[in-house]
């Protein structure tokens, strides 16, 4: 004869060992969310910052990490230097990294054709 105590502890370690599984699933769940919303769209943003990195070119418009507006003179493997301000002296060697946004001269050049047009209307 069996014991209601043998057949309620039996019961208990096998909900227990479902709640394990279902803990298990339930965190697998969330570190796959956490990818999927947040480490996937942080490589994608760096993968476009290298690849704006990538295709600097001397005369480009670029806004420096703390603020400044420049533009390129010179490239080199890791170093960029770039021209401040009207003043032709203020040359600034820097890190291709603390670039934050590029601006090619022919895209200024159709933001001003484009304000130009929408002006004469």
């Amino acid at each position: 004869m069996i014991s209601p105590h043998i057949l309620a502890a039996e019961a208990a370690s096998a909900a227990g060992a479902g709640s394990f599984a279902s803990m298990i699933l339930s965190l697998v769940i969330l570190v796959g969310f956490m990818y999927f919303f947040m480490l996937r769209p942080q490589q994608k943003e760096q993968k476009k910052k290298n690849a704006m990195l990538a295709a600097l070119e001397v005369g480009d418009t670029v806004l420096t990490t703390s603020g400044f507006y420049g533009t390129i003179i010179d490239i080199s493997d890791d170093t960029v230097i770039v021209e401040f301000g009207s003043n032709k002296n203020c040359r600034i060697p820097m890190q291709r990294g603390a670039i934050s946004v590029v601006e090619k001269p022919e895209d200024s050049a159709n933001a001003v054709e484009t304000k130009k047009d929408s002006k004469k209307k």
